[in-house]
């Protein structure tokens, strides 16, 4: 005897609800016609249409659970099935599978790559790209037919460019839908081609587009121009163009989202006594920043809404100016008496001076 509950992956205590968000779930997985390379599809989908028919049914329920055998002729007709995926798909037809959409004719999308400097990234800029791409025929505006002549509605699938085919399978009528085979999924005949396109309705061309980056882009953005892309054959929908960043380096700064980080070099003495520096801004000027006496190795300057617009909101980000101190790796003989007497003043003690070579 089967074991409904098992077959269906419920306890013997599911509720209803339970049981039948399960069937819809292995109706779908063990359908035949979703497992067309399956020879043991139909008899498990049978199984599972069983145990729901048995299951769902609450006289049958317990009739199962006392043990009681069903007669074979219980489940030899399968039009209570044929309600059941109504139920639960919309009907037999559209249960899901077995249903195949005619191809779009929609056109190719494209892609170019953009080289950007970091300022053309920040504040955005207009550059003109081309590629090569299908183009709507110039001779026939892409209708594909010849000077004179238009498209006529194919008669085969009555311009919807899909015909319906209706089987019967054990679950009753399955329906099927698939491109027109007359003509190939357009909906129209052209009965005299475009000599310059060949009734396609495009052509391949240079295409010069002229494409605005907005403020704010950084490396490896990748920008979508709707239907900017290569022509829809048969005067179909063109396709889409996709814009990628690349950002160039700056010597002068580090881009860090919408941070931009700029190092300056201090001299021992100009970290000790303070001094003032010129940063670059993006913008193209600079500004002085102040260094106060003391300040350390490491230490970073925030200057507000310096940085990178942000991408498609208001604000910017910051410019952060980092510190580092330069230990001279070398000095003249002035120089080292100079900083030893302040080696004794501050109390430390380096090494003793090294004998210097005499020059030839």
């Amino acid at each position: 005897m089967k074991d409904y509950y098992d077959i269906l992956g419920v306890d013997r205590d599911a509720t209803q609800d339970e049981i039948k968000k399960r069937f819809r779930k292995l109706a779908r997985e063990t359908h035949p016609d979703a497992n067309p390379d399956d020879p043991t599809a139909e008899s498990r989908f049978r199984d599972v249409a069983e145990a729901y028919e048995v299951l769902s049914d609450t006289q049958k329920r317990a009739r199962f659970d006392r043990g009681e055998e069903f007669g074979a002729d219980l489940f030899s007709n399968f039009g209570g099935l044929d309600e059941i995926l109504s139920q639960f798909f919309g009907g037999a037809g559209g249960f899901g599978f077995g249903r195949a959409a005619a191809p779009s004719h929609r056109g190719q999308d494209m892609a170019v790559a953009m080289d950007l400097d970091l300022a053309e990234a920040a504040f955005g800029v207009s550059r003109e790209v081309s590629f090569r791409a299908p183009a709507s025929c110039s001779v026939c505006s892409g209708s594909g037919a010849a000077e004179g002549h238009t498209p006529i509605p194919c008669g085969t699938c009555g311009g919807h460019g899909q015909v319906q085919t209706t089987r019967n399978t054990f679950l009753g009528s399955m329906m099927t839908v698939t491109e027109c085979p007359t003509c190939r999924g357009r909906g129209s005949i052209v009965e005299e081609p475009c000599p310059n396109c060949a009734g396609e309705g495009r052509t391949n061309e240079q295409v010069e587009l002229t494409v605005e980056i907005p403020p704010g882009v950084d490396d490896g953005t990748r920008l979508r121009l709707t239907g900017r892309g290569g022509a829809g054959a048969y005067g179909s929908p063109p396709g889409d163009l996709y814009v990628q960043v690349k950002l160039l380096p700056d010597p002068r700064f580090e881009r860090v989202g919408s941070d931009l980080h700029h190092l300056v070099h201090l001299g021992v003495a100009e970290a000790t006594l303070g001094t003032i520096v010129r940063v670059p801004l993006i913008e193209g000027d600079d500004v002085d920043v102040d260094i106060p006496p003391g300040t350390q190795p490491g230490t970073v300057f925030r200057i507000g809404r310096k940085g990178v617009p942000h991408l498609r909101r208001r604000g910017r980000g910051d410019l952060l100016v980092n510190v580092d101190v330069a230990i001279p790796d070398s000095l003249s003989a002035e120089q080292e008496d100079a900083l030893r007497t302040y080696a004794e003043l501050r109390g430390e003690q380096p090494l003793p001076p090294r004998k210097r070579r005499k020059r030839r």
